[in-house]
């Protein structure tokens, strides 16, 4: 199945239709999707009443500078994995005083990355009210249709936290 952007945007609508009613926000911090997720979020319009914000946390430097995770507590931990994808959606929440956070890091391809991941592995995790974290692997080398994936994956797992 191809997944288009255009498909992406029609995920997020429901989504944001949940947020608002709620009066939830969100704050999204993302890797191997690239922006997006943040994207599909804010192509709905009225985006403003629930995304407070997001970054690509795709090197050490964004990770210090933009989720502002220290070394230290990357202690015993490495990147896409479902412990930093959890502390990376936790941080995102608490540095935006959010209602949930969304992160997402992985290998988009075309190969893994240097911790040993094939290309298409990703790492998914929502803070909020509900916790949740998973891994989803692909099998596909194809960088974009894997970046589509994995944030129609992370926009799934969000829909499901909401529900």
């Amino acid at each position: 199945m191809t997944i288009r952007f255009e498909d992406l945007v029609a995920k997020a609508m429901p989504i944001a239709d949940r947020l608002r009613a709620r009066g939830d926000t969100i704050a999204v911090a993302e890797s191997s999707a690239g922006g997006l997720l943040s994207a599909a979020l804010l192509a709905v319009p009225g985006a403003s009443a629930y995304f407070l914000g997001g970054g690509v946390v795709y090197t050490l430097r964004a990770r210090r500078a933009i989720a502002q995770i220290a070394d230290e507590e990357m202690t015993g931990m490495r990147s896409a994995s479902e412990p930093y994808a959890a502390l990376l959606a936790r941080r995102s929440r608490e540095n935006l005083g959010a209602t949930w956070g969304l992160a997402e890091t992985g290998a988009s391809g075309p190969s893994g990355n240097r911790y040993g991941d094939a290309a298409g592995h990703s790492c998914i995790a929502i803070s909020g009210p509900i916790d949740k974290v998973l891994t989803l692997e692909t099998g596909d080398c194809d960088r974009l249709a894997n970046m589509l994936r994995f944030t129609d994956r992370a926009l799934q797992l969000l829909a499901e936290a909401l529900d």
